[in-house]
């Protein structure tokens, strides 16, 4: 049965997500991405799946490229429309994973594991396919998702921790049957505790390979970060790019 698709950005969580992936705004972080980005569109125009608040978007857009938007969120997608320049980023607000907007792009890009918030394989396969369903011949996918470290996480583990400060913490629980995990946070903020989980789909990168195959796709490269650096077995994340062979 097809998982209906989540939309948990809303409200309080909206209105802090920026304040709360500060690190993601790094120039160290931020501007390898968004030089890839625009590398890898070919001068075309690019369509973001999960745009939300244009962390991406918003540089992208000042390289020159003509950046499109979809997002299910549409508290996300009014933070993007009130920074400079977010009103000028067309954003259609639905399902990515199904939702068709006009226009051929030589970039479809999801970043920062966003992909993951499909929690259904067939959900995922989908997205694939809408993707390569909005490409021009030769025009690339482009998908940042970090690894499942499940090394940490030995039989008899209940969560792994990824966060624990005064302020925050955060902690994973899985699946391994299913590959569903949630994403547990405890936000303290003058003596108040607000209280977030997500819910997402892991999936390896071998299982993303075969998805794009059936959307027509073929793997042209895979890096373990925006700097291209090497993939390999000890690698946190990976950043995928398949091409389009077919329409």
């Amino acid at each position: 049965m097809k998982a209906m698709p989540q939309n948990t950005f809303v409200g309080w969580v909206a209105d802090g997500y920026d304040e709360g992936a500060r690190e993601m705004y790094e120039p160290v972080v931020l501007e390898p991405a968004v030089a890839f980005l625009a590398d890898a569109a070919q001068g075309g125009a690019a369509l973001e799946f999960g745009i939300g608040t244009g962390r991406v978007a918003l540089p992208l857009r000042e390289r020159g490229v003509d950046v499109h938007g979809i997002d299910i969120s549409s508290d996300m997608v009014a933070l993007l429309r009130a920074k400079p320049g977010g009103d000028a980023i067309p954003v259609t607000i639905g399902d990515f994973a199904t939702t068709r907007i006009p226009g051929d792009f030589s970039l479809v890009y999801l970043v920062f594991n966003v992909i993951s918030n499909l929690t259904s394989q067939d959900e995922q396969v989908e997205c694939f396919r809408n993707a390569a369903a909005h490409l021009v011949p030769g025009g690339r996918v482009v998908v940042e998702l970090g690894v499942p470290d499940l090394r940490r996480f030995p039989p008899g583990s209940v969560a792994l921790p990824f966060d624990v400060s005064p302020s925050h913490v955060g902690f994973d629980t899985m699946d391994l049957a299913t590959q569903q995990l949630v994403s547990h946070h405890y936000h303290v903020n003058d003596g108040r505790v607000a209280v977030f989980e997500s819910l997402h789909r892991y999936v390896w990168a071998s299982e993303l390979d075969l998805m794009a195959r059936i959307a027509g796709l073929e793997l042209r490269e895979r890096w373990g970060d925006w700097d291209r650096s090497p993939y390999t077995s000890e690698s946190r994340k990976h950043v995928s790019v398949w091409s389009a062979t077919r329409r």
